[in-house]
């Protein structure tokens, strides 16, 4: 049914105009059955995986699998309350979930209540988009103690995370430790250091609020390994945090001696990040330190960044129970730019903190034995999304490339899986056997497990309960923390 566009056109696939209505019509009835495909995962991954297929495939059936009852993903749970812009983008993938085409089976975990293998005998494509449900850990000494958390469970303690639901971080010191200079880790000093008015108007968690209206953290550090010149963050995040009020930068004119030469050359976004620091480290403590003091009592809030710096050991009080502060190697950069490498210069530094938040990356996990893992990358060995020797399984978002990049990239990389899937299609590459029955199937599966799925509807019910709730809080929403409760609301 499809031929590429022309160079330079936004996708590679449109509907093949060759063909009569009358012509494509008789094509569509006498070929091979409508194409069933299943999408592991509703974060961005799999519903722009979802999307495309749908968009350029006018025959084929889609399903989304997700093992919470809730769809969206990061989405919902990773992006910062503060930011409903980002959010928006529900609403496209709920157009996409209403389609008569695609249906949402959520509450259902693939690997455990219904095997990869069992999916592809059920679908003629299989794609797995089921992202990072792991983090990244420091391997030190200390890193187990009371007070140091995971960047994935703070931000999915706010953001409603159910699993996440029982954090109760302890918030009873002034100075917090954040170690990562990317985006994640701006968004949780961010959240630590907002004026609480700023919070309260958001979809933030009303146990997490409640958490912080009693917080003591007053000083923030962001500690990465390397120098200003390979930051993470992009500078919308960082410009938002030098601008948040109540709160001064503290930035050290010392680590960005003579960088203005080695930024001349550098793309515009980095030139821009490190010019926009600098500016923010010569500035004389002037007019934000009186609008810092207006702020009111428990003023001045602040927060810094250290670099070259590397976490050698969490220190533990001396109880032995809890952290007390981190002892960090001094570091010093061989090379340029990204490329640059950590070398430790043999002096150590201790930093006094009642809290560490680790932000050093996601990481993905192995979903299930019959599929290939590259444990090393913590992803999936494909190419263009074809998981590698097994035809018909695909894969899309961080399980295909690794925990990076944002929203944008990840829909980029999954139109990319959806068109190996869609000329798989075209090519015959796929067996088209008539016998794949989709989630009738898998349904019958489900139901001998004692598994009862969560369908889009019963999710939109879950979604005006909580609406509803938000509403009477001059919130947006107040998210349902408890998967029971949600369960509750739709009467399973």
């Amino acid at each position: 049914v499809h031929k590429a566009r022309p160079r330079g056109s936004s996708c590679g696939f449109t509907p093949c105009l060759s063909l009569s209505p009358a012509g494509l019509r008789r094509w569509l009835s006498s070929a091979a059955p409508a194409p069933r495909v299943c999408v592991v995962g509703s974060g961005p991954a799999g519903f722009y995986t979802a999307q495309h297929i749908l968009k350029h495939h006018g025959g084929a059936l889609v399903d989304i699998y997700e093992k919470l009852p809730v769809p969206f993903g990061l989405v919902r749970f990773g992006v910062a309350p503060d930011h409903p812009e980002v959010k928006n983008v529900i609403n496209t993938f709920t157009q996409t979930a209403r389609s008569e085409r695609c249906s949402y089976y959520g509450n259902v975990t693939v690997g455990r209540d219904v095997t990869v293998p069992e999916l592809r005998q059920a679908y003629h494509a299989v794609v797995l988009s089921y992202g990072a449900e792991d983090n990244r850990v420091l391997g030190i000494p200390g890193e187990n103690l009371l007070g140091v958390y995971s960047a994935r469970a703070f931000v999915g303690w706010y953001n409603g995370l159910p699993e996440n639901r029982d954090l109760k971080p302890d918030l009873s010191c002034e100075t917090a430790l954040i170690l990562g200079h990317g985006n994640v880790a701006l968004d949780i000093a961010r959240i630590l250091l907002s004026p609480l008015q700023l919070l309260r108007k958001t979809d933030i968690t009303d146990s997490s609020l409640a958490a912080l209206a009693c917080s003591k953290v007053k000083r923030v550090w962001l500690v990465g390994r390397r120098g200003p010149l390979q930051v993470a963050f992009t500078i919308k995040e960082l410009r938002e945090m030098i601008n948040l009020p109540g709160t001064r930068a503290v930035l050290d004119p010392a680590d960005f001696t003579g960088l203005e030469n080695a930024v001349k050359d550098a793309p515009r976004p980095r030139k821009r990040l490190t010019e926009l620091m600098m500016k923010t480290a010569l500035e004389k403590p002037g007019e934000k330190a009186v609008e810092v003091q207006a702020a009111g009592p428990g003023a001045p809030r602040e927060w810094g960044l250290k670099f070259q710096r590397s976490p050698q050991e969490v220190l533990p009080s001396a109880d032995g129970t809890r952290a007390r502060g981190v002892r960090m190697a001094l570091i010093r950069l061989e090379g340029l730019g990204d490329s640059a490498k950590a070398v430790p210069t043999g002096d150590v530094e201790e930093l006094e903190c009642g809290l560490v938040l680790s932000s050093i990356g996601y990481r993905s996990l192995p979903l299930d034995p019959a599929v290939p893992f590259d444990s090393q990358r913590g992803v999936i060995p494909n190419s263009s999304g074809r998981v590698e020797g097994v035809p018909g399984l695909y894969c899309s978002g961080w399980v295909k490339r690794g925990p990076t990049g944002v929203i944008i990239t990840t829909m980029n990389d999954s139109f990319d899986t959806a068109q190996s899937v869609l000329e798989d299609l075209q090519g015959g590459v796929l067996d088209m056997i008539p016998s794949r029955e989709g989630f009738g199937a898998v349904e019958s599966i489900l139901h001998s497990r004692g598994v009862r799925p969560v369908s889009f509807s019963d999710w939109e019910k879950i979604d005006a309960a909580e609406v509803a709730r938000g509403k009477a809080a001059g919130k947006p929403r107040e998210k349902i923390v408890d998967p029971a409760e949600m369960l509750q609301i739709i009467g399973h």
